[in-house]
């Protein structure tokens, strides 16, 4: 290793990067749902399947649920399943897209009895909190309109801000509401979500325990992600990332696949900001679906492209580019912030990996451990998880 990189060690040592569920399952486009042998077929063996990862990297050490899609009759049961297989239970995600009760909103909906609906089922969802132990309550809504006039948007704003009151109110002091947002889809006139200032403008009405997170694929091309970032950071509004990559609409691909340069110039303004200490609240996770690749060498290589961009990102001379800034260098800050990007960190990244008992090369690990062929020969029958399920 170089001076620099063993320099940033311990830092790279404390990177904890939360794993979805739904990862696991079958998924694809909405043309169409895709099978794979050996694909999990409740949530117990979904949360097996993200222990690999963790197994392999050291970097994935919990694994968020999406409520009603993992439900199960016993979460203390699950909590400690997931637990013996050297993981822990995270984010509860909530779940008010897919019933016919919603189809012209949930929290937001001009109609009382769907808003109760929805409010009921974040009720159940805290109180599966309780017993996974889980800190943060995630929203994301479907919610919106396609047509002008559909529906008078400020009313549901003043319904949307009626409702999260009421989560937030439920929700103890040891627990958060992160509500995410969504530029558009599936609703194509109007989102009630759609960027980081509506979010923050709900959250910050509610409370300290209400933040916001970022999905770095829910933004119109060409957005400026890592300037939200850092206004989110200086705001203190920063609850979360999901973290996931898109080359057009919401993609939901590996993080970094569209555009590797991004994801550093996002982790260089969250450890700029804070994000990265000892000690932060904020959340790192994945939410992506593994359409046509295999899932868990997906996830594995996902968390190791953040962890590669995380290591550039610390490497960066911070000193240097204060002084180029302040001096109105505009080629040689360029410059510094390049040579940090450019800087192959895989090499020392494997030196790490071993020095703490890893596998240098986790995706080859993974890969010969048998556990692909055991999963294929073993889950046969019962219905595979996927989409609602």
């Amino acid at each position: 290793m170089t001076l620099a990189f063993t320099q940033i060690a311990d830092q790279l040592g404390r990177q904890a990067i939360e794993l979805p569920s739904w990862a696991f399952g079958n998924s694809g486009t909405r043309f169409r749902v895709f099978t794979t042998p050996g694909t999990p077929r409740d949530p117990f063996e979904k949360i097996a399947d993200a222990a690999q990862v963790h197994e392999y990297t050291g970097l994935a050490p919990s694994v968020a649920l999406h409520i009603p899609w993992d439900g199960v009759d016993d979460y203390a049961g699950l909590r400690a399943h997931a637990e013996d297989h050297g993981v822990a239970l995270g984010t509860i995600n909530s779940n008010t897209f897919q019933d016919e009760e919603y189809k012209f909103g949930s929290l937001t909906a001009s109609d009382p009895a769907a808003r109760q609906r929805a409010i009921d089922h974040h009720f159940a969802c805290i109180e599966v909190m309780q017993e996974t132990g889980s800190r943060d309550l995630k929203i994301w809504l479907a919610d919106g309109t396609n047509y002008p006039g559909q529906d008078d948007m400020r009313r549901r704003q003043d319904n949307l801000a009626e409702s999260l009151a009421a989560i937030y109110e439920r929700i103890d002091e040891n627990q958060r509401l992160v509500l995410e947002y969504k530029f558009f889809e599936p609703a194509f006139y109007h989102t009630d979500v759609p960027d980081w200032g509506t979010a923050y403008a709900q959250v910050a009405a509610l409370g300290d325990r209400a933040m916001v997170c970022l999905d770095t694929g829910h933004h119109a091309p060409g957005t400026n992600i890592e300037f939200i970032v850092m206004q989110l950071q200086r705001l203190g509004k920063l609850g979360s990332f999901d973290f996931n990559s898109r080359f057009y609409a919401d993609d939901d691909l590996i993080v970094g696949a569209a555009d590797p340069f991004q994801l550093f110039r996002i982790m260089v303004e969250v450890v700029r900001g804070g994000a990265y200490d000892e000690g932060s609240d904020v959340g790192f996770m994945l939410d992506q679906c593994h359409n046509i690749e295999e899932k868990i060498p997906g996830q594995i290589r996902s968390v190791l492209n953040v962890q590669e961009m995380t290591a550039r990102a610390l490497l960066l001379d911070r000193e240097a580019l204060d002084a180029a800034q302040r001096a109105n260098d505009v080629l040689g800050a360029n410059a510094i912030m390049m040579d940090a990007f450019y800087t192959d960190v895989r090499p020392m990244l494997a030196e790490w990996r071993e020095s703490r008992g890893l596998p240098a090369d986790p995706m080859a690990a993974y890969a010969a451990s048998g556990y692909p062929e055991r999963i294929v020969a073993e889950r046969v029958g019962g219905t595979q998880a996927g989409w609602g399920a």
